[in-house]
């Protein structure tokens, strides 16, 4: 029989090592003519040859020498930068005991504890001569209908159900809220924000005041944030602004039968050696958005959080900042929905106070990742469009609250990972 392993004496196998080879060449050249590849792999090369650690590397000792000396120079300018917003947070718990007294009028107003002047409800819409002209011509036709339904009307005491409305209209809110919670946010009476004191490290705490009622005896649920504005000594050229690093909860003093954040379920259990059965309970955690005061803890031992604890903690961090920045200084605007409908009509740029290019911040990504595309002037009224120097105002004022809200809530996941 002839043997087949050999051509010539030539071995089968290196015969075929050696087409496949020629093979390969064919299809590199084929794939080296093309442009379109040619380009692609000069790009990536340039990438690679051109990085800006590369170009340091070929830098002389004594430039080298001179951009350590820049760096130290950079060191000290985060630092400065950090006592710049401590002395934010001092200038904001200054103005804050200015609004306080404008805050605890507008809980009396709520409550019905103080009606307001003639004066102090009088407003002018924006339509108000549309709205005159509209009127005159049909005074004389519903005139006697107005006095008869003003006759009838209800007069509730103060104004029912505010920062529960508030809750339903703030998409945010609302998606914590279970419907076992209504009952109980229905008897909340204000939301405070009180900053930490002088010397004291920096914080806010969110005060949530409720009337007497048959869930809880607490009179006050507490919210402690808690934010440190210093470069850390490891990255110090990562600073960019206060963060928050932590938040407390309160206990819930609920009354017997009442916890709306646990549930109590039944589960049948087989003795393993009679085998009986027997049915148990035990109470397992329920969502609501009373969980907002039992808050996850960020760690502090070096140890890395989770995917889930991550995404937790930054919302936590959000809604927080969202209560303090947002909810509580323009309260009536979330009731009455104009501040929503703003922040629908113009990307929220003037009433939320965040740039209309800014989607949300991906830290690890792209630095932005771009939700809204609209420019702050497209969509408005004509008449509505402000002038330049007001356009300058704003952007500086959105850049301000824009560089605080990056860092203080996905800044601090860093810090919490870290």
């Amino acid at each position: 029989m002839a043997d087949n392993s050999f051509s010539d004496g030539v071995p089968s196998d290196a015969l075929e090592a050696a087409k496949n080879a020629s093979n390969t060449e064919k299809l590199t050249d084929q794939v080296m003519q093309n442009p379109q590849v040619l380009a692609a792999l000069q790009e990536r090369l340039d990438n690679v040859a051109h990085t800006p650690s590369s170009y340091i590397e070929t830098l002389p000792k004594a430039v080298k020498r001179r951009i350590n000396a820049l760096k130290q120079l950079q060191v000290r300018c985060a630092h400065i930068e950090a006592k710049f917003y401590e002395e934010v947070h001092d200038l904001e718990r200054k103005y804050a005991a200015l609004y306080q007294p404008l805050f605890d009028k507008r809980r009396e107003f709520i409550t019905g504890d103080v009606e307001p002047t003639d004066a102090e409800s009088e407003w002018h819409s924006e339509n108000e001569e549309e709205d005159k002209l509209a009127g005159d011509v049909k005074n004389k036709v519903v005139i006697a209908e107005k006095e008869a339904a003003t006759a009838e009307e209800p007069n509730p005491k103060g104004i029912p159900e505010f920062w529960f409305t508030i809750f339903r209209n703030v998409d945010m809110l609302s998606e914590l809220v279970q419907e076992y919670d209504e009952p109980i946010l229905k008897h909340l009476q204000d939301i405070k924000v009180k900053f930490s004191d002088p010397g004291q490290p920096m914080s806010f705490v969110l005060e949530f005041h409720f009337e007497p009622n048959d869930y809880f005896t607490n009179s006050v649920l507490t919210k402690t944030y808690k934010m440190k504005s210093e470069p850390d000594k490891a990255d110090p050229f990562s600073f960019e602004g206060p963060e928050i690093v932590d938040c407390d909860g309160c206990a819930i003093d609920w009354k017997k039968g009442k916890n709306v954040t646990v549930k109590t379920i039944k589960k049948k259990q087989k003795h393993k050696g009679r085998g009986t059965v027997r049915t148990i309970t035990k109470q397992v955690p329920n969502d609501s958005f009373f969980n907002f005061f039992s808050p996850l803890k960020a760690s502090g031992d070096g140890e890395s959080l989770d995917e889930d604890s991550e995404f937790t903690l930054a919302s936590d961090f959000e809604i927080g900042h969202f209560f303090r920045e947002r909810i509580v200084p323009r309260a009536v605007l979330y009731f009455t929905g104009e501040a929503i409908e703003d922040d629908d009509n113009v990307c929220g740029w003037e009433t939320l106070g965040v740039p209309w290019w800014r989607g949300r911040a991906d830290k690890q990504g792209s630095g932005v990742l771009v939700e809204q595309s609209a420019s702050p002037l497209q969509g408005q009224h004509p008449q509505k469009t402000p002038g330049a120097h007001h356009v300058l105002l704003k952007v500086y004022k959105l850049w301000v609250t824009w560089k605080w809200e990056e860092n203080l809530i996905y800044g601090s996941l860093a810090t919490a990972k870290g």
